[in-house]
């Protein structure tokens, strides 16, 4: 990574409609090397769109003491990054914030060198928030995108649960003031637009895919000789793993079946004492934070993916199972339900009894049943091709009408 500050003055592309590359800013609260959903999207949405031949410019969290405006590698393309100096969130093992009353004077000359044709924000908490109303006040396109969930921050904020939903019906009023700024507002899925929808106040939510490449991953061609269960993803509270790892020893003994955590997070060491407390030390494996070609392996390799999480917006890695051709076992709980549709099963969410009895289903599946929900999967994951995600914003950053 090389340090290029920017300091000339661009000049406007004049780009916002008809089919000239557009000068696009992504504005992300977290972005990589951190791992997780909202992260995966931005890197995803910078690095399709500076393939499509766009000039993008990426404004995040510095992911060290180290800030300014950097040439970065993604994903095999080089794109230009503006780190703003961060600090290290004391309730979280790796987040970084911005202090939320530098963003604007940091932000602002960025604008002003840049001078981009639309801005991007992917949340309206501290980056977004400051950087929308600077961009506002320059007349820049602004599209606002949102991967909040009130249950991912249960765990890292000092509120009680009493007054937690003070905190947040204060947050979303905030949130809306900035949504308000928006040209065009989106979020992952059609439950996750109608949630954002009711809790900024009816405003027009447009529900686009984070949009997954299904050449990257490979279904087998068969089914695996074993019984593995798959999770990918953080492994952080709102994920409920402690659910699935209970589960495991409620399958039937004849299945053999095994369960492999791929991530790394801040819940491994409890869960590592469960599998222990309960005897499945030779039967849970924790694979940790794996290279992206060893996570498509593991996903190659599985017998069935798990989610049992309760707080996903879309979640990313479960379109990556079904890329995989597997079948998916998830909880019934947010926009989990839009995933299954004759490729697995939903169980209650939090019930270690029937999140079982769900994995057994599919473990115990007829050859064609089995089958049917691998084929099924490929067929569902179509309708997430980022390609048409990429299309579908670049004609929301250039003002044209989206279905």
């Amino acid at each position: 990574m090389s340090e290029d500050a920017t300091t000339a003055t661009a000049e406007p592309t004049g780009a916002t409609g008809g089919s000239r590359p557009l000068r696009v800013m992504i504005a992300a609260d977290t972005f990589p090397p951190d791992v997780n959903g909202a992260a995966t999207f931005a890197e995803q949405l910078a690095v399709g769109l500076a393939e499509r031949g766009h000039e993008v410019h990426v404004v995040a969290p510095a992911s060290s003491a180290h800030h300014g405006t950097f040439d970065e590698e993604h994903r095999g393309v080089v794109l230009t990054v503006h780190r703003l100096k961060s600090y290290k969130w004391p309730w979280h093992a790796w987040l970084r914030f911005v202090w939320p009353w530098s963003v604007r004077k940091w932000t602002a000359p960025i604008l002003d060198a840049v001078q981009p044709d639309v801005l991007h924000i992917q949340s309206h908490i501290v980056i977004g928030r400051g950087i929308a109303h600077e961009a506002h006040e320059r007349g820049i396109r602004i599209v606002a995108t949102n991967h909040f969930m009130p249950e991912n921050l249960l765990e890292y904020v000092p509120f009680g649960r009493r007054t937690l939903p003070i905190a947040l019906k204060i947050a979303w009023n905030d949130a809306a003031k900035t949504y308000r700024l928006a040209d065009a507002i989106t979020t992952p899925t059609v439950l996750a637009a109608d949630y954002l929808r009711h809790a900024i106040a009816g405003q027009r939510v447009l529900a686009i895919s984070c949009g997954l490449d299904a050449s990257r991953y490979t279904a087998r061609s068969g089914r695996p000789t074993g019984n593995d269960i798959v999770f990918v993803g953080r492994v952080a509270p709102e994920k409920n793993l402690d659910v699935l790892v209970r589960a495991l020893p409620l399958l039937p003994a004849e299945l053999h079946a095994t369960l492999t955590i791929v991530g790394g997070g801040e819940m491994i060491p409890k869960l590592k004492t469960l599998v222990q407390e309960l005897g499945l030390t030779d039967r849970v494996r924790f694979a940790g934070f794996v290279s992206d070609e060893a996570k498509r392996r593991a996903l190659t390799n599985g017998t069935v993916f798990a989610m049992p999480s309760t707080a996903e917006l879309q979640s990313i890695s479960s379109l990556e199972a079904m890329a995989s051709g597997l079948p998916v076992v998830a909880a019934d709980s947010m926009a989990l339900p839009h995933l299954i549709d004759g490729n697995g099963y939903l169980f209650t969410p939090g019930d270690v009894q029937d999140l079982a009895a769900k994995l057994a289903q599919v473990l115990q599946a007829s050859e064609t049943d089995y089958q049917a929900m691998r084929e099924r999967s490929l067929a569902m994951i179509e309708a997430h091709d980022i390609n048409r995600t990429l299309a579908t914003f670049e004609s929301l950053y250039r003002g044209e009408p989206v279905a």
